[in-house]
Formats: C-alpha cells, sequence, structure tokens
C-alpha cells in the first residue's frame, strides 16, 4: 500500500520505523516547517532522532508545508498518490480536502484511550488528573479533532511515579503496533469500527508554560501528579518566598506525597520543619497532607537534589512556595 506518514513529535518515530521496515511502500513524510530550538512541536517536546532526519536517512521525500489544508498544500500531497495517510502527533487538524487525497482516507495513532482525552497532550493530561490507566487508540480520521470511529485501542496501567515523558515514550512501540494491525486490516478490508461515546469526551489542551505552575492549595497527590505531567516540557515551577528576600523561581523535578498531615495552622505552600528527613523539604499541601520536595532545578542552575540546594539555601519553617506574587 502506497502510505503517506504525517507527524511531528517524537511520539510517531517508531510507528515511522515501523512502515519502513513492513512492505508497504512510504512514498513521504509531511511534518511541520523547521522550528527555532525550544520551539518544537510536539505533545511533551521530547528529543528524539526527528522525523525529518529518519525520512532523509531512508531516501523519504519531505514536504514541510505551514498549513496542510491550503490548495498548495493538498497539491503537494496529491503528488504522491497515496492511498493511506498515516497521522501521529502532526500538529494539524486536516480538512476535507486532505482527507479526500488518498482513497483509503487517513488514520490516527492517539495516545489515549478514547473519547477521553482528545487534543494535543493527552499523556500529560492523564498523568495530571490521576489517571490509573490510559493507552493507544487508531481512529479513522475526521476533520473533527480526534473525533472519527475508533478501529482499534488498548489499555496501559500508568505507573505511580511515571512522568509524561516516560509513559510517553513506553506508548509509542505500543501505537507502531496497532497501526499496522490495523493497516494490515484495512488492507484485507476486515476493519472493525466503534463510535465515541460523546457523552465521555474530555479535552487535552496542548500545554503551556503556565501550566506548570503549581497550585499549593490542590490536594497533595494532585500537585505531585501535576509535577509528573509536566515532564520533560514545560516542567513544573513555583516561587520560593522568604522574609525580606525576592521570591526565588524553582523548577520540581521530583517529588512524592506522604501520608502525614501537618500540625497546627499551617497553610497551603508553606514549608515545615522536616528534621526526621533534613534531605527534603515538606510543603503543605491543600489537603493538609505533606509533599516532599526531591530533586529541584534553580533557575539558570542545573539540576540537583534538594539535599544539595539546601548546603547553600537553608530552609526555615515559615518560607512559603507558591506564585511570584504570593497569592497561592
Amino acid at each position: 500500500m502506497r502510505i503517506v506518514m504525517m507527524s511531528t513529535g517524537t511520539f510517531a518515530e517508531p510507528t515511522f520505523e515501523a512502515l519502513l521496515a513492513s512492505p508497504h511502500q512510504v512514498v513521504g513524510l509531511v511534518t511541520q516547517p523547521d522550528r527555532a530550538v525550544g520551539q518544537e512541536r510536539g505533545s511533551t517536546r521530547q528529543t528524539g532522532q526527528g522525523m525529518k532526519a529518519i525520512a532523509q536517512e531512508r531516501g523519504v521525500p519531505v514536504f514541510q508545508p505551514e498549513r496542510i489544508n491550503t490548495p498548495e498544500g493538498v497539491e503537494g500531497l496529491r503528488q504522491w498518490q497515496p492511498e493511506l495517510l498515516v497521522v501521529a502527533a502532526y500538529g494539524q487538524i486536516l480538512s476535507n480536502d486532505v482527507l479526500a487525497v488518498p482513497e483509503r482516507g487517513g488514520i490516527n495513532v492517539h495516545a489515549s484511550l478514547l473519547p477521553k482525552y482528545r487534543g494535543a497532550a493527552p499523556v500529560a493530561w492523564a498523568i495530571y488528573h490521576g489517571e490509573a490507566q490510559t493507552g493507544v487508540t487508531i481512529i479513522q480520521m475526521s476533520p473533527r479533532l480526534d473525533a472519527g470511529n475508533m478501529l482499534a485501542q488498548e489499555a496501559v496501567a500508568i505507573s505511580p511515579e511515571e512522568t509524561a515523558g516516560e509513559l510517553e515514550a513506553r506508548l509509542a512501540p505500543l501505537g507502531a503496533r496497532l497501526a499496522l494491525q490495523t493497516i494490515q486490516e484495512i488492507e484485507v478490508g476486515r476493519t472493525k469500527s466503534l463510535t465515541q461515546d460523546a457523552s465521555l469526551v474530555s479535552k487535552a489542551p496542548k500545554l503551556t508554560k503556565e501550566h506548570g505552575l503549581i497550585d499549593w492549595t490542590r490536594p497533595a497527590q494532585a500537585v505531585c501528579n501535576q509535577i509528573r505531567a509536566m515532564q520533560p516540557w514545560p516542567t513544573a515551577y513555583t516561587f520560593w518566598r522568604r522574609e525580606s528576600k525576592p521570591a526565588q523561581r524553582l523548577m520540581i523535578l521530583k517529588a512524592k506525597p506522604t501520608e502525614k498531615q501537618a500540625s497546627g495552622n499551617a497553610s497551603s505552600g508553606q514549608i515545615v520543619a522536616a528534621t526526621d528527613l533534613p534531605h527534603v523539604v515538606q510543603v503543605v499541601a491543600g489537603d493538609g497532607r505533606l509533599v516532599d520536595i526531591l530533586e529541584i532545578q534553580p533557575a539558570g542552575k542545573k539540576r540537583m537534589t534538594m539535599a544539595d540546594f539546601l548546603r547553600g539555601h537553608p530552609a526555615q519553617p515559615g518560607d512559603f512556595l507558591g506564585d511570584e506574587t504570593g497569592q497561592k
């Protein structure tokens, strides 16, 4: 089958590699235009080999339109005469004109158990909301965002300390396997489709830097879920506020909830004494439970353990973590 791959994010790399190793003819890659460092598009902005690099290494033609839905974009795609589009982490919604180019339409490899988490960052939002499992769904492409009929789906458990980057890397090979399985079923005319239940739809919008700001009024587990969900990008962060000193921005890279409850009238975001754990900082969450901060990255510095940071920046009970203005 003549296939065009449409993808940008690293999640798609195993699918692309699997297609190139299959008997199918990959006649082209459509990917986003080259971006400056730090501006790459993709669900978690991980660093991989790169779709364009893989294509060039294997002699696959590359098309990088700013907008695929323009007449020029459609015509560029049509010149390859594809039978099927395989889409994964591409970054643009496809129009009816684009989907009409291949005779068999297109399939999308999506990293969630649809209809949950439609959108650009399904892995991160599944972790953020404390889901116990997620997975990969293969859908028939439609002009509506991730709304097509489901052709295949498989679930996996989310590990308690797994970050979005780690989970996405684990889901990517599963997506490749399900994509090849679905293409084989399309080829022999044995696909089975299931309509998505509209009442179960939830959204997974594109992440922004603002999504990383920790709200310490949330429960301890929710705070830790956010920290995991925001890695590797945009990374969870907070501001250390100390008396008579400017607020210091800290990226929080690793934390865990405890079963300990804050005593007295401690407020959300307040740092409390941790004499039994001198290598960590404990912070009060919105449910009164304490969160252990284990690894951080101060602005402009390298990642470090909390123990290393505390050697030069001793924490005092009564210091607060929150936003820069002291609102939370």
